[in-house]
C-alpha cells in the first residue's frame, strides 16, 4: 500500500472503536501514530475475543501499524509530557486524535488551546459519541 501520510506523525489518545480505527486508518497510509494509553486502565478492547494466544483479534487489528506509549495523564508532569510530543520547535505531532468526553483533554491541562500554543499548526480531532454541544454531550 502506498505510504501516502507518511511525513504525518498522529498522538492518538482513542479508546474502543471509532477511534482507533480512524487512527489505524492513517497508519495503514503510513503516518507515524504513537497511540498514548493509561498504565492503569487499559483499552477494553484487550479484553475481546477472539484472543490469538493471550492477545484480542480486535486490539491486534486496531492498533496495528501503531508504537504505543503508556502514560498517565492524570500525574503531575504528563501534560508537560504530551506539550513537549506536540511542540512544534521540537519537530512535534501534526495530529492529536483524541475520544474522551468534551472538556476532559481541557481538564488535564492538554486541550486545544493549549496544544495549540505549542504548535500554532496543529491538527486536532475530537471524536465523541453524542457531539461537542448538546444536551447528550456529557453521555459516554
Amino acid at each position: 500500500m502506498a505510504q501516502l501520510l507518511s511525513s504525518l506523525k498522529v498522538l492518538d489518545f482513542t479508546a474502543l472503536l471509532p477511534g482507533p480505527f480512524a487512527t489505524m486508518m492513517l497508519a495503514d497510509l503510513g503516518a507515524e501514530v504513537v497511540r498514548v494509553e493509561s498504565p492503569h486502565r487499559p483499552d477494553m478492547v484487550r479484553f475481546l475475543p477472539p484472543f490469538d494466544g493471550d492477545v484480542s483479534a480486535w486490539h491486534g487489528v486496531l492498533n496495528r501499524n501503531k508504537r504505543s506509549l503508556a502514560l498517565d495523564l492524570k500525574q503531575p508532569g504528563a501534560a508537560d509530557v504530551v506539550k513537549r510530543l506536540v511542540a512544534a520547535d521540537g519537530g512535534g505531532y501534526d495530529i492529536v486524535v483524541e475520544q474522551f468526553r468534551p472538556g476532559v483533554m481541557d481538564r488535564l491541562g492538554i486541550g486545544y488551546e493549549v496544544l495549540r500554543e505549542v504548535n500554532p499548526q496543529l491538527i486536532y480531532v475530537a471524536i465523541t459519541g453524542y457531539g461537542q454541544t448538546g444536551p447528550l454531550r456529557d453521555r459516554a
